[in-house]
């Protein structure tokens, strides 16, 4: 009896845990906190931002700057504080290259682990490695894994953040095939769309990672969105376009 429960229990958790894991794949969390954030426009024109999270990284940004530069395309980089300071010489690559920096909060760690004060806290750290490394000042905020509350946005827009969430999500940190991610964004892509990449991390972590498939995704997609008369701004030139 004591085996037939035991087995009951471990099948039990075992669906548990690969339930989690397919909605963490195809569920996008982010929908269930957008009220009071930018997560796309209401644009006339074919317009889309292009962002991407975790960064700056030493193997892969300078990798997606090569590709974005090739296509003619500006970005939205939301950097981590801590990969900034580690990484400087990339962060102001991105600047110079003339792609917009937003803030991600300092190491990643989700905000409601933090009281505000502490979230608080956190922003501004990461404010301040950004400030000192590339001289840019962001008063853009996109939480990690788009965990926030209702409290922690007022605090943030109350210090002159706007937060910055998404609308597509390429899902990249699981390692889906560039052609399956071309295939989602071209198929569900609207005018105004704000788009979820990344230029670090993995499945476990914000460092390493492999973004292979991120990197060979750019020039197609622009190159089809190109085509069918998409331009590609920034999140601020992208929020001027709402009407």
């Amino acid at each position: 009896m004591r085996i037939k429960w035991l087995l009951i229990i471990i099948g039990v958790l075992v669906a548990a845990l690969l339930a989690f894991a397919a909605l963490t794949v195809f569920f996008d969390q982010a929908v269930l906190v957008r009220h009071d954030s930018f997560y796309r426009v209401d644009a006339k024109d074919k317009v889309v931002a292009i962002t991407f999270d975790d960064g700056p990284s030493p193997d892969w940004t300078p990798r997606i700057l090569d590709e974005l530069k090739a296509a003619d395309v500006k970005a939205t980089f939301f950097m981590l504080g801590q990969h900034v300071l580690e990484y400087p010489d990339v962060a102001r690559r991105v600047t110079a290259e003339g792609h917009e920096i937003g803030n991600h909060s300092f190491d990643h760690h989700g905000l409601f682990f933090y009281t505000v004060e502490e979230a608080e806290r956190e922003v501004l750290k990461c404010e301040k490695a950004i400030k000192d490394v590339t001289g840019v000042s962001t008063r853009y905020f996109r939480p990690p894994k788009a965990w926030i509350n209702d409290e922690e946005k007022a605090a943030f827009s109350h210090m002159g953040y706007k937060v910055i969430l998404w609308s597509l999500n390429s899902k990249d940190w699981v390692t889906f095939d560039d052609k399956y991610i071309v295939a989602f964004i071209d198929k569900n892509v609207r005018p105004g769309d704000i788009i979820l990449f990344h230029d670090s991390g993995g499945v476990f972590g914000v460092d390493g990672g492999d973004r292979h498939e991120t990197v060979k995704t750019i020039p197609d997609l622009v190159r089809k969105l190109k085509a069918r008369g998409y331009r590609f701004l920034t999140v601020s030139e992208l929020l001027k376009m709402e009407f």
